[in-house]
């Protein structure tokens, strides 16, 4: 079947970024808030009946708001992904922002007056039909109501923050937009690429004097342009600091881990048996030196494809990849397969290869229409299904908690990514399964280390680096090159100085340490990374897998992580037992990646 590399926005608004959909929509949501506003200043808990039932309205009418902003969104960003030159797109992206803002006032609001409640009234409400269901998340709410500061403060700090966080946020998509790397191509010709192109290049060129060539030219690029991207994030995280310290708390680990409803404790042992076992992945870093005779391998070489003899890297054509894709699903989930179907037939994805587009992939639900939206750049590797497989995991993820209310939806990132982990597990292992040849078998054994490796090594440098660059910024301003010398060392220790070349500019590339609304975007890959790994060896166990997986998928916003791995697969995520047996599972990898290639060394 032929499909598009182009997804459908139209008919999420129709008419455009200044459409009267688009238009009568943010305009309806701007009157919403305003009068819920009015509403629940107004409210009492003591003039309610005994069902609560004015409350009740009024979270659903909250629910309804938030849910509307997000469908505009996904709209006006995804407008920017696919011209990240639009000038029509900035603007529209501040009056959403704004909305975004002003309905997060609303919801401190309502925080307040749950905070405000006595714990006996509290444990009434939350047993009412209709409350029941949102009791986690009324209890999150409470907990959070009570940490605010006066709705006049907490009013001027979130006002300041979209001229301030939001504002140094939006301006690194500015700059991105305007890195440009400047090179020649194999046959001498000249050639411009985006700061995105470069670096798919860089990844997934097979030519390791190719790689080598162009990475220093686009480390100049960002070089050119560091003093800039070194002021936008030392002041986006001085905004975030700030507002840590108005609200009582110089530890910036504080919300990152009450966004991901996960404990330090957790978080600790998973750092600590990921560094304790990061020679599993240097031990396969040095083979894959061996096998494009470098004595150490360099940054532009970690993710580099393997072609042994003549065997040529597996590629895809689109519609390939989305008819291996829909199969594999189907061998674990018929309903994954399904929304995958769904997902490739109805243009939710946007895939082609074109200048102009913002680096990276994403996918984002539509909660108000029950679909989703998939961003990418296909370049036909075995990586690239591996990313659609990893976003429609997503995907799916969202469809399965369609029928709950809004703030049953809201799971947090770690969990996340593992559902899409899991997608992309799935397409990955089956590669390699598939292989017909010794060598070939060898090149998709790579590509799937791909992503051992990034959530064991460079997601850890990211952590290091993101952690040691917030505790220099609580003492001022750094400058480029301090922020280039934490990202190096950073680098260095994750990567326990295995490398002959590193990437001291990482830190201007990487959009994820730009985003306002997640910070610390990093830890939260591994977690879901080393997750999806018990997921799916128990699914390959288990008869009534796909049952048990959606009963996961949709607790994932009603409890915490520790209490979610308890009841869904019955481990202690606060040991390190759980984390090692996601290691075994990658070391049997490595190991027959290192048998298999034994003879060509």
């Amino acid at each position: 079947m032929k499909y598009s590399l182009n997804w459908d926005l139209d008919s999420i608004f129709a008419g455009g970024l200044h459409g009267k959909e688009l238009t009568d929509k943010l305009a309806v949501i701007s009157e919403s808030i305003e009068t819920f506003r009015q509403a629940i200043n107004d409210y009492e808990f003591d003039n309610d009946d005994a069902q609560f039932s004015r409350f009740s309205e009024l979270t659903d009418f909250l629910q309804k708001i938030q849910a509307g902003i997000i469908q505009a969104s996904m709209y006006i960003n995804g407008k920017h992904s696919d011209d990240v030159n639009n000038e029509e797109v900035p603007p529209m992206i501040d009056k959403v922002q704004s909305l975004d803002v002003k309905a997060a006032q609303i919801s401190q609001l309502l925080q307040k007056k749950l905070a405000d409640l006595s714990d006996d009234r509290f444990s009434e409400l939350i047993k009412q039909p209709g409350l029941d269901t949102i009791a986690f998340s009324l209890k999150e709410n409470r907990h959070f109501g009570k940490e605010l500061l006066d709705d006049t403060q907490e009013t001027i700090i979130s006002e300041m923050n979209l001229e301030g966080l939001s504002s140094w946020s939006n301006h690194y998509s500015t700059l991105i937009a305007g890195v440009n790397v400047d090179f020649r191509d194999k046959d001498g010709n000249p050639k411009t690429l985006s700061a995105g192109q470069a670096d798919n290049e860089i990844l997934g060129n097979a030519d390791s004097k190719y790689r080598q060539d162009l990475m220093p030219k686009w480390e100049a690029a960002f070089e050119e342009q560091q003093n800039l991207f070194a002021d936008t994030l030392n002041h986006l995280s001085g905004s975030r600091l700030l507002d840590y310290k108005f609200h009582g708390t110089n530890d910036f680990l504080k919300y990152p881990l009450e966004l991901n409803r996960m404990s330090k404790e957790t978080l600790d042992t998973m750092w600590k048996v990921v560094d304790y076992n990061k020679d599993v992945l240097i031990k396969f870093l040095n083979r894959k030196a061996q096998l494009i005779g470098k004595d150490k391998i360099g940054w532009e070489d970690v993710a580099a494809p393997i072609n042994i003899g003549k065997e040529k890297s597996k590629t895809f054509t689109y519609d390939e990849a989305a008819e291996f894709i829909i199969k594999q699903f189907n061998s674990f989930s018929p309903k994954m397969a399904k929304l995958a179907q769904k997902a490739f037939e109805n243009r939710w994805i946007e895939a082609e290869n074109r200048p102009g587009k913002e680096p990276g992939g994403y996918m984002q639900d539509l909660p108000e229409t029950g679909e989703a939206r998939i961003f990418l750049t296909f370049t036909g590797s075995p990586n690239d299904a591996s990313t659609i497989a990893h976003e429609l995991g997503h995907a799916f993820h969202s469809s399965v908690m369609k029928d709950l209310p809004y703030f049953r939806q809201d799971y947090a990132m770690n969990v996340a990514e593992t559902a899409s982990t899991f997608g992309e597990l799935i397409v990955s292992d089956a590669n390699v399964k598939e292989a017909k040849t010794d060598e070939e078998k060898i090149s998709l054994l790579n590509a799937k280390m791909d992503n051992p490796v990034a959530m064991f090594l460079n997601i850890r440098a990211r952590f290091l680096f993101e952690t040691r660059f917030y505790e220099r910024r609580q003492e001022g301003i750094l400058t480029a090159t301090e922020i280039n010398d934490l990202m190096l060392q950073a680098q260095k220790d994750a990567y326990g100085e295995s490398l002959s070349t590193y990437s001291p500019h990482f830190w201007a590339s990487k959009m994820h340490f730009y985003i306002d609304d997640i910070p610390f975007y990093n830890f939260p890959y591994t977690f879901g990374y080393l997750f999806s790994l018990g997921i799916y060896a128990k699914a390959q166990t288990t008869d009534d897998f796909e049952d048990q997986y959606i009963s996961l998928l949709r607790d994932t916003a009603n409890m915490t992580t520790e209490e979610l791995a308890s009841k869904h697969l019955g481990v202690d995520l606060t040991k390190p037992d759980f984390w090692e047996a996601g290691v075994k599972l990658i070391e049997k990898d490595v190991d027959e990646f290192i048998k298999l290639t034994e003879k060509y060394v």
